[in-house]
């Protein structure tokens, strides 16, 4: 993704105008007792035309071969929070998962369909942690840009 593109649409300003692709950055980390472990695993995606880009990530992790053995942290910067049919499987991923653990920052909240809090409920009740990036602009989001450094996270609020 060029920088432009991240700009656009992880800015969280008040108004959303033509930001309609959902855009998620990723990076995977197995955790292997107190040490950190870094995988070769971080990018984006976007909606397809008829698939959310929760899904496709989730559609992606076969393909990881990830021991039920070994804790995974998965770090997921979105630029709209899931909706709600998407929180729910991705809720029920993590429930069949439980050695997968999901960190959340999303520049803003999806809330064009009924039920989006309940489904924000669904991916916390599932050990998801969520959070809200800061209204402070791109400057405090970029920091999931270049490099992808998760280590403290960005600015960011928790939910």
């Amino acid at each position: 993704m060029d920088k432009n593109t991240f700009i656009f649409n992880f800015k969280n300003g008040k108004s959303a105008h033509r930001r309609q692709k959902t855009y998620l950055c990723y990076k995977v980390q197995l955790l292997n007792n107190n040490s950190r472990v870094w995988l070769n695993i971080e990018g984006f995606l976007h909606n397809e035309l008829r698939r959310h880009t929760e899904l496709c990530f989730l559609d992606q992790i076969p393909s990881w071969s990830l021991h039920r053995a070994t804790d995974c942290r998965i770090t997921w910067f979105l630029s709209w929070s899931p909706c709600p049919n998407c929180a729910r499987e991705v809720a029920a991923f993590l429930e069949n998962n439980s050695h997968v653990h999901l960190r959340i920052f999303a520049s803003r909240i999806y809330n064009r369909l009924e039920g989006y809090e309940q489904g924000l409920r669904s991916l916390w009740d599932a050990g998801a942690q969520l959070f809200i990036m800061k209204h402070r602009g791109v400057p405090a989001n970029e920091e999931c840009w270049d490099p992808l450094d998760l280590s403290q996270g960005p600015g960011v609020t928790g939910a």
